[in-house]
Formats: structure tokens, sequence, C-alpha cells
């Protein structure tokens, strides 16, 4: 006769149940006493994690949700609930902001690149291919607003892309990606250009633009129109420039800059967002 064996329950958490668990143990390791003292985990923290890099992480995108967005769908398998069109919207955490309130985030590193695409209905849902601002294919296309389609039926799209670290709602900074195309290359473009005015103390009796991973700004979301339709969209703010009080945070952006410029962050085109987007352009 065999012993027993003993019964163990395993919950598994999936989408809003997961995000609801993380917070609920955040909370309980910022106000139980009944987890090890900092003086034991002082010198253990970040161990386990020595041969993860960049390239291992899954890079979430940060967008705005539509009116079209599954996360906003009730029915739909990746509904969010409380998800509504105008926030702002975590892909990997699954976190909603408040679109109008907006997030605090970090441009580490920009590029601007031309995902190649199929006719949706046709193909994969992954982009055909990527082309650069100087590959000599964009030329070979004919022009419709920010697409340019192709000879071989396919369409390139421009796109903004804006590899930042964005402000988690435990109040610390994580990598995500937000990109920009369509209408919104116009948010981009004022968003450089802000970037490029901004002015500090260079500490020889003038003045010098920052660098990129040294200002936070606030991204908000406002319901845009043109006469084609409306969406919501991006609306940008300076929110400050990092101070001396913010040194290991200003580390850490340049860290995640140095990592996107030698590749080692690894990214695809957003697929999602192509699928649910409604946007006119």
């Amino acid at each position: 006769m065999g012993i027993p064996k003993k019964k163990t329950n395993i919950q598994i958490y999936k989408g809003n149940e997961l995000t609801k668990r993380r917070q609920e143990l955040l909370d309980m390791v910022t106000k139980s006493d009944t987890f090890l003292p900092d003086s034991i985990l002082h010198d253990d923290l970040d161990k386990g994690f020595e041969n993860m890099t960049q390239q291992d992480l899954a890079l979430p995108f940060i967008r705005i949700l539509g009116q079209l967005s599954p996360q906003v769908t009730e029915g739909d398998a990746k509904y969010v609930a409380g998800a509504k069109p105008g926030m702002i919207y975590n892909t990997v955490t699954n976190e909603l902001y408040d679109g109008k309130k907006g997030i605090k985030v970090i441009p580490c590193y920009y590029k601007k690149d031309y995902p190649e695409w199929s006719d949706r209905g046709e193909g994969s849902a992954a982009p055909v291919a990527l082309h650069s601002p100087n590959s000599p294919v964009i030329a070979t296309g004919k022009r419709e607003g920010s697409k340019v389609r192709l000879p071989n039926g396919n369409y390139i799209e421009e796109t903004a892309s804006y590899y930042v670290m964005v402000e988690t709602k435990a109040g610390g900074y994580t990598p995500a990606l937000i990109t920009m195309k369509s209408t919104q290359l116009n948010v981009s473009k004022k968003w450089n250009a802000m970037m490029k005015t901004i002015q500090m103390p260079d500490g020889k009796g003038g003045f010098a633009v920052p660098p990129m991973h040294g200002v936070v700004y606030n991204l908000s979301s406002n319901l845009q129109k043109n006469d084609k339709g409306s969406w919501y969209g991006w609306v940008v703010t300076q929110d400050r420039i990092l101070e001396t009080k913010d040194k290991s945070l200003y580390i850490s952006a340049k860290g995640f800059a140095g990592d996107v410029k030698k590749g080692s962050v690894q990214t695809r085109a957003d697929v999602e967002e192509r699928v649910s987007e409604n946007v006119p352009f």
C-alpha cells in the first residue's frame, strides 16, 4: 500500500488577476514584518539574474487604447477589466494608466524605420521586412499619406520609435517602447523639437542641450480629429530635468540607451496596434 500523495493547490494567475496579484505581493512586502529584513537581503539583491540580459526580456509597448483595441472589448480574450479608449496600456504588465493624467517617461534612444506590411487579411500578421530611412525600396513606391505603396502590393509605413524608461505604478522605472506613426508623426516631430530646445547650464558659464536620457516628460492622451475621423493621440509636455538625487535613474537610462544603440535590445513591430488601430491617415 503506497503512501497517499499530498494534494497541493496551485493558483495560476493570468491577465488582470496577475496584475492584481503583483500589487498584492508588493503591498505585503511593504507592509509586512514577516519578510527577511533589508540587512539580510541587501547582499543578495539581483542575485540569480547574472546571465539574464536585455535580450532575454520582453520589451513592453506603451500604447493608447482605441475604440477597436481588444483590451476595451468585453468578451475578447485580451479584454482588460476597466480598460477604456484613451487609456494608456502596458502590453506586458497589463497595467492601465489614466490617459488624461498621463505617464512619466524618459526617452533614451530614438530611431525611425519603415516596416513593410501586407494588406490586412493577407499573409502573416508580422511585418514582411523592416527598412531603414535610406533604403532604396522607399523610392520605388507611391506615397499614400504616411504610407508608401510598393510595386509588390505591400506597403511601408513611416514609424518613429522611442525607447524609454517609463514610470511604473510602484514608483520605479522600467524599459519600454513607444511608437508613433500616421497622424502621430506630427507629435513625434514636435517632441523631437522640444528635446533639442531644452537648455541647462554647461558648467562653463554657458548653456547646452542635456542628453535625451536626462529629461523626464509627461505623456498623456486626448481626442484628436481631422476631416477623416477621430482618434486618441499623444500629448507631450516636459516634466523636469534629472537632478543629483536621480543619479541611479540617470545611470539606468544611460545604460538602456547604450544597450539599444549596440543592438542588445530585441524588438518587433507592434502587430496588435496595427490590427486594432482606426487612425485615419
